[in-house]
């Protein structure tokens, strides 16, 4: 499971990569815990890339009510198509996690973990493969939300780690955000072995959020 990432790059940067009209005013987030907003891009009404505030915590569309405890913030590449919660939105919601990497821990010794911040290693801006659902609660109000996919590790990150977030290239991004295509299996693994560097950190696993935007995001 990958439960804390990073995303450090500028909105212009992130703008650029990843080619949306929008002009958000989101400010870098050393890392991005569970449960907090999140900036995503996804394909808007006329197909093209839209950037979009949601919530870190997957909430299936049939859900009828908010459930308390861990919030659905990964979802199995070998299963999501497969499982109730997630098979409609990998077929026509698919969505980017722009990132410049993200946190994992090795050890079981508690308190005694060694963190590695797992990045390019030209710390380059890159994405995570993901889905995203719209929900609606029983008196009207709404929220939209995401959820990151993983697979199998390459090496490296399985010398510490059982999962691996999925990697989506740039040259792939129309076709993984284009929901009138349902099969995209092919884009669900993790980067080769040599795409990312290990570097150990000293960030606490119980991290407290940082302060995120406000979900009522300005836009210039």
């Amino acid at each position: 499971m990958c439960g804390l990432y990073s995303f450090r790059k500028s909105p212009e940067e992130t703008r650029s990569l990843f080619n949306y009209l929008q002009q958000p005013n989101f400010p870098p987030r050393q890392y991005i815990t569970p449960g907090s907003p999140i900036a995503i891009v996804r394909a808007g009404q006329d197909r093209k890339p839209e950037f979009a505030l949601v919530r870190w915590g997957f909430v299936p569309s049939w859900t009828k009510e908010m459930q308390p405890g861990r919030p659905l913030i990964n979802a199995r590449c070998e299963t999501v198509y497969e499982k109730p919660s997630f098979k409609n939105a990998i077929r026509r919601r698919r969505c980017l996690f722009p990132t410049d990497g993200f946190y994992e821990w090795q050890g079981d010794a508690p308190g005694k973990k060694q963190a590695y911040f797992i990045h390019r290693a030209d710390h380059s801006l890159f994405a995570f493969g993901g889905i995203w659902e719209h929900w609606m609660a029983a008196d009207g109000s709404e929220l939209e939300s995401a959820a990151m996919l993983t697979a199998e590790p390459n090496l490296p990150v399985a010398t510490i780690r059982d999962r691996s977030p999925v990697v989506i290239e740039p040259e792939n991004f129309s076709r993984w955000l284009d929901g009138n295509e349902e099969q995209v299996q092919d884009l669900l693994y993790a980067p080769p072995d040599h795409y990312w560097t290990m570097e150990k950190t000293t960030i606490a696993r119980n991290a407290p959020p940082e302060k995120p935007p406000s979900p009522q995001m300005s836009f210039i």
